[in-house]
């Protein structure tokens, strides 16, 4: 082997671990996490969904209620009202809202927040996906989430 194959030899052996070592790559997680603190809005409104304006709060102690709601794939409410103000984050899933007076529907998506209406009749349906929500109520403890509809 002369001496100028056996330094190109070297040369290339060297080159190809200084190239292999350069691998940013890690087995650790990556964070979903941006360096920056961040705030969205994901809502602000003083509507519901259909258009109505919300009613004023109740002058008495208020509440708070955070609720988990699963679904099922191709499944429907009973249909209901809620006389607090509450929204509801689409965490999995899509739900059609459907309001009984006159059958007006939403369809609502992963990702998605809907302000809920008041004192009025309706439902959600879902698809082939069925959803999961989180919602938010605001009422007091003597007022009931949710009340059924006949």
């Amino acid at each position: 082997m002369t001496k100028k194959s056996l330094l190109s030899t070297a040369f290339f052996t060297v080159l190809s671990s200084l190239f292999l070592s350069c691998d940013n790559s890690s087995s650790e997680p990556q964070s979903e996490y941006s360096d920056k603190i961040e705030s969205i809005t994901l809502l602000k409104t003083t509507k519901s969904w259909d258009g109505t304006a919300y009613p004023a709060y109740p002058a008495t102690q208020p509440e708070i209620s955070v609720l988990k709601i699963a679904v099922p794939p191709n499944s429907s409410l009973s249909w209901h009202k809620h006389p607090v103000i509450n929204a509801a984050y689409v965490e999995k899933g899509e739900i059609q809202i459907e309001r009984k007076e006159d059958g007006k529907t939403q369809w609502v998506k992963k990702g998605q927040v809907l302000p809920e209406v008041v004192n009025t009749a309706h439902r959600g349906k879902t698809g082939e996906q069925g959803a999961t929500l989180i919602v938010f109520y605001s009422g007091t403890p003597d007022i009931p989430l949710s009340e059924p509809v006949q």
